[in-house]
């Protein structure tokens, strides 16, 4: 299956990254900067050929007008499934961390969630199947080459596959405004994969009960809740400070 990825960033991270799966590349003719140069002989260096086109003609190809002048044309890899995750987990020298989203629809707060999962370290993401957004065009765009760099794993039972990564030693913690002790509270020095809802509705009753540990963010303000992919940033590099410690 073929996709399209918009925008410079995201193209530029998926020709360095995943070089074999881009097909066609095409950009604005008014577009000679000197990130576009760059992006043009990082094409050339591949073997492929960065095709000109007016801005009309991209709208209508992407559309979107929301390309920076960058389109290309990319061969969606191989999904993985969940026994990739358990091949992943076996082969890892380091402690385990990753992430679950438990029904994110929106395809720009995975995008965001990917890009700090890269930044974080996750090893990979976990997410259901059903009633929740896949690696869309927008999300690759927003993620910024995280897309391709940090397993999307998607799940037909999302409990199943709790229940069987419980068995391997992960702790999941999951986050809910309900949770009696709060982040800064709990140690994550261990196996662990944090548990983010989906936006608006927190986690589903089913997924809260198999978290071994629910946990709060605190929260100062008039505001009860934030953003899915901002408190994903907030838990995942108290992670982050507490592994580095």
């Amino acid at each position: 299956m073929k996709t399209l990825i918009t925008g410079i960033h995201a193209v530029e991270s998926a020709i360095k990254n995943d070089p074999d799966n881009i097909t066609q590349v095409w950009i604005a003719e008014n577009k000679r900067n000197q990130r576009v140069k760059e992006l043009i002989q990082h094409t050339q260096k591949r073997g492929l050929i960065a095709h000109r086109s007016d801005m009309k003609a991209l709208d209508k190809l992407a559309k979107t007008r929301q390309h920076q002048g960058v389109v290309a044309e990319y061969k969606t890899p191989k999904s993985f499934n969940e026994n990739d995750l358990l091949e992943l987990l076996d082969n890892l020298d380091e402690t385990p961390l990753l992430l679950v989203l438990d029904g994110v629809t929106d395809p720009h707060n995975l995008g965001a969630c990917l890009r700090t999962a890269d930044a974080a370290g996750v090893q990979a993401i976990i997410a259901p199947k059903d009633n929740a957004v896949g690696l869309t065009p927008a999300a690759r765009k927003v993620a910024s080459g995280a897309a391709e760099t940090v397993p999307f794993i998607q799940v037909t039972n999302l409990v199943r596959t709790i229940e069987k990564l419980k068995q391997r030693g992960i702790w999941f913690i999951g986050t809910s405004d309900k949770a009696q002790g709060d982040l800064y509270q709990q140690d994550f020095k261990s196996a662990t994969a944090i548990v983010m809802g989906a936006e608006g509705k927190g986690l589903r009753r089913l997924t809260e009960e198999h978290c071994d540990i629910l946990v709060s963010i605190p929260m100062a303000g008039q505001v009860s809740s934030l953003n899915v992919s901002v408190a994903t940033g907030v838990c995942l590099f108290e992670i982050v400070r507490q592994r580095q410690q």
